[in-house]
């Protein structure tokens, strides 16, 4: 071939490979709508190339220094733990929910709280008067058993009750079902200290309340027999006042004779400014300011400014089992709230002017999830038995007497009546009282879950001081000669004008949580919002990645084994083995194969450029 055509060819030649190599490259540097890595070193290496975080890529440009790449990678990855255990303790302050305590000082017009007054004497209904008497007789019987004790101060009424035909069988039967014992102590015990120790033979008063089957019994007992007398007392009081009919009227007794004397702002009061009601226990009970009338405003402190009450406190012989004190019980509450006497409530001696001043104090708290308070009671599960708002004792109570019904199948006497319920009387319901101590049990140990927490918008300072007692020889027909232990003064003012408002305030709200992690992501990394996007970006690529290898893996598995041909064996027919004949003589046959060269001048490039136009297709 002449060398003018040679080189020529050879042109050609390689102007047709410079295009391919070209299409090549251009194939490689156009990229689809969905491209993505082939392994994790890509991305990898791609991520510490263009990320936006400090230090990234430092991993990968000095790749060819492995002492420099361990380093950066421990500094890297410590610095990233680092940065993840101050987010940790951000969080845990956040989600603690804390709060700012705010105190602020007013001075306004204080509204009066609601004072309630109670007689302590629980006197006798007429509709169960021989039941009563029946009790008290019985009561007597056994303290003379017990103690050898009579009771001389109404020891003539006893002689003339005794001659009297016992009223109720069933009564004595469920009194004698619960007698009130004495038994010896199991253990000796002891005081340390100055004070002698207890002798075994010391006794322990009670009395034992066992099912309908009797396989159970649930002993009361106590250390002190005024304490168990009195208790085993209510326990048949409470059955008998759950005789009395819901519409029997109250044996409400006269205004005047209890409360002397009323004066607000030395305003004398009127009934329009009291409610009256009856504590089994505490006796007649009257509210001044109770919201039901125009509510009373105080704009001075001191005791001129306040409400001033002169009241009886003559012990009567009602029910004297039940009173063992002599005065007047107080509590201040606030409006359209029950007064709870045996919890909130003070006892006023006799004989003396007892003086409260009271100082307001409200605490404003946070709802939600900064505590467990309530406003309103409505999202508490606990159904409101009190026609009155939502208080602590109302929650409780309610609580109690709602399980009450449901464990025992009764109400008791000293709570609201539920719906559809009744009271317990053991002429009824044999065992309730078994049922009720062991309920009671479970309640004082939290058992029942009863509890909430509520406000006390008040807090009260007593003071004593003795006053002048002649002051009230001129009304109500007392005089000198009178007994000054038959009645007591008790004034109720506000101590200052000003009051406190306590309020509460979320310390770590969600701005400053954002704000606390964007100043540590940027401390530690130095970087943005659009950092922590590159970074959530790395970690979908990395699961991508693995799903897709994982996948690949699968499948690969699922696929066919190939299959190899057995040895010897050969697709080519010319060289298959020859029939053997063991007869015939050996021959062996030896070929000279004689290959001619190809000419690299007969080599072109027309196949390869055709498989290249047919890639491009």
């Amino acid at each position: 071939m002449p060398e003018g055509e040679r080189q020529r060819r050879c042109k050609q030649e390689a102007k047709k490979q410079q295009k391919v190599e070209e299409v090549a490259e251009k194939m490689e540097e156009e990229e689809g709508l969905i491209e993505f890595y082939s392994s994790y070193q890509e991305l990898f290496q791609f991520f510490c190339n263009n990320t936006t975080i400090h230090g990234a890529i430092r991993l990968v440009c000095s790749k060819r220094n492995k002492m420099k790449t361990a380093f950066w990678s421990v500094l890297f990855f410590l610095t990233f733990g680092l940065m993840y255990w101050q987010f940790g303790i951000l969080y845990r302050q956040y989600f603690s929910y804390p709060v700012n305590l705010n105190l602020n000082l007013n001075s306004n017009r204080l509204t009066f709280p609601a004072v309630t007054l109670c007689t302590l004497n629980p006197y006798r209904y007429s509709a169960v008067q021989k039941e009563l008497d029946e009790l008290d007789r019985i009561t007597h019987q056994t303290l003379m058993d017990l103690y050898d004790y009579n009771m001389s101060l109404v020891q003539s009424n006893w002689v003339a009750q005794s001659t009297r035909k016992r009223s109720s069988r069933s009564l004595s039967h469920h009194v004698h079902r619960h007698p009130l014992r004495r038994h010896k102590r199991d253990q000796p015990a002891s005081l340390k200290g100055n004070n002698p120790p207890v002798d075994k033979s010391d006794w322990k008063i009670g009395f034992i309340l066992c099912n309908e089957t009797n396989g159970d019994c649930f002993h009361q007992a106590y250390s002190s027999g005024v304490d168990a007398v009195r208790e085993w007392y209510s326990f048949h009081y409470i059955n008998i006042l759950a005789r009395l009919p819901n519409t029997k009227a109250l044996d409400e007794s006269n205004f005047e004779s209890f409360i002397y004397a009323c004066r607000f702002n030395e305003v004398t009061c009127d009934q329009a400014n009291y409610t009256h009601f009856h504590h089994p226990i505490y006796g007649n009970c009257y509210t001044f300011n109770d919201g039901n009338s125009s509510l009373w405003k105080s704009s001075l402190p001191g005791i001129n400014n306040g409400l001033s009450l002169l009241v009886r406190t003559e012990q009567n012989d009602y029910i004297p089992l039940l009173s063992t004190v002599t005065g007047a019980r107080v509590m201040v509450h606030e409006q359209n709230e029950p007064a709870f006497m045996d919890d909130g409530g003070f006892n006023v001696r006799p004989g003396i002017e007892t003086s409260i001043s009271m100082r307001k104090e409200t605490t404003v708290r946070l709802g939600g999830s900064y505590s467990d308070c309530t406003e309103d009671g409505r999202d508490v599960p606990v159904q409101n038995l009190y026609s009155s708002r939502y208080t602590e004792q109302v929650c409780i109570r309610s609580c109690f007497q709602i399980s009450m019904v449901e464990r025992c199948g009764c109400a008791y006497y000293f709570y609201p009546l539920p719906s559809g319920a009744e009271y317990c009387d053991y002429t009824k319901h044999i065992a309730w009282g078994h049922c009720y101590y062991k309920l009671l049990v479970e309640f004082k140990s939290n058992v029942l879950g009863c509890f909430s927490r509520c406000r006390k918008p008040y807090i009260f300072l007593l003071s004593f001081q003795d006053w002048v007692f002649y002051m009230l020889s001129r009304q109500n027909k007392y005089n000198i000669t009178s007994k000054r232990n038959g009645i007591a003064k008790v004034n109720l003012f506000f101590e200052e004008w000003k009051y406190k408002t306590n309020g509460e305030s979320p310390a770590f709200q969600m701005v400053t949580l954002l704000s606390q992690l964007g100043n540590q992501w940027s401390l530690w990394f130095g970087s943005s919002v659009l950092s922590v996007v590159e970074l959530a970006e790395l970690v979908l690529d990395f699961l991508a990645i693995t799903f897709i290898l994982a996948f690949q893996w699968l499948h690969s598995r699922q696929l066919p084994a190939p299959t190899v041909p057995p040895p010897g064996a050969h697709d080519n027919v010319a060289f298959q083995p020859e029939p053997s004949d063991q007869n015939a003589p050996h021959r062996f046959t030896v070929e000279a194969v004689v290959t001619t060269l190809p000419s690299y001048n007969s080599l072109d490039l027309h196949g390869q450029d055709k498989d290249a136009k047919t890639g491009l297709e």
